[in-house]
């Protein structure tokens, strides 16, 4: 007997115990509240410029930079290349004539072809650069902290020749330039009147019956 109530309180504290457990679950459960998607992540990017891209020897283009760290340093290599062989001209009979190269002086101290630069506080810089040889030149700039990275091309074709400025032809004589024909011009005009005399003289004397018989 004892037993029998024994076995039966044990069941009955187990039900009340499971009654609690239960009713939660049968609850709804609260959903897990959907988070706002985040924005993929783009690594930020470096990129170079030239202005303008192809020039003349002698003049100046301009790099610009930007996406560099701020207060990075940059290092610019410049890779020379050979202008592309230029096609030959064909005259109006349609023959071919194959043009001379044009030599030029070289400039005494040539452009750098490895330099570094400074990046303002917002990643960018600006620096100008006159080349001193012809070709394609192209530019690469390396920031030495991020490892960020760009490439720019520029042509450099040779000087243009041409006539001289001003619509052409010589230019005026001045100075010590223009005595020397003056010089020469006087000689000339006292030679002529010297001969003009002479002859002059000359017919004179066979008119009065001078000369020679």
């Amino acid at each position: 007997m004892r037993l029998s109530r024994m076995i039966m309180a044990l069941t009955v504290g187990v039900a009340v115990a499971a009654v609690p457990t239960a009713a939660g679950a049968a609850q709804p459960q609260p959903q897990p509240s959907a988070s706002t998607p985040q924005p993929p992540y783009v690594p930020q990017t470096a990129q170079l410029t030239v202005d303008p891209t192809s020039i003349r020897l002698g003049e100046t283009a301009t790099l610009r930079g930007s996406g560099f760290g701020p207060g990075e340093t940059v290092r610019i290599t410049v890779a020379i290349r050979a202008l592309p062989q230029a096609a030959p001209a064909r005259l109006s009979d349609g023959t071919s004539v194959n043009l001379s190269t044009v030599s030029y002086a070289q400039a005494p101290q040539p452009a750098p072809t490895e330099f570094t630069v400074v990046a303002d506080g917002a990643g960018n810089f600006t620096v100008d650069y006159r080349p001193t040889r012809v070709g394609v030149h192209t530019f690469t700039a390396t920031g030495l902290t991020t490892g960020r990275s760009d490439d720019a091309v520029l042509t450099v074709r040779p000087p243009r020749v041409g006539p001289p400025p001003h619509g052409g032809g010589n230019l005026p004589v001045t100075g010590s330039s223009l005595s020397t024909p003056m010089k020469v011009g006087g000689g000339l005009a006292g030679a002529g009147a010297v001969l003009v005399l002479l002859s002059l003289a000359w017919r004179r004397r066979d008119r009065f019956g001078l000369g020679s018989r």
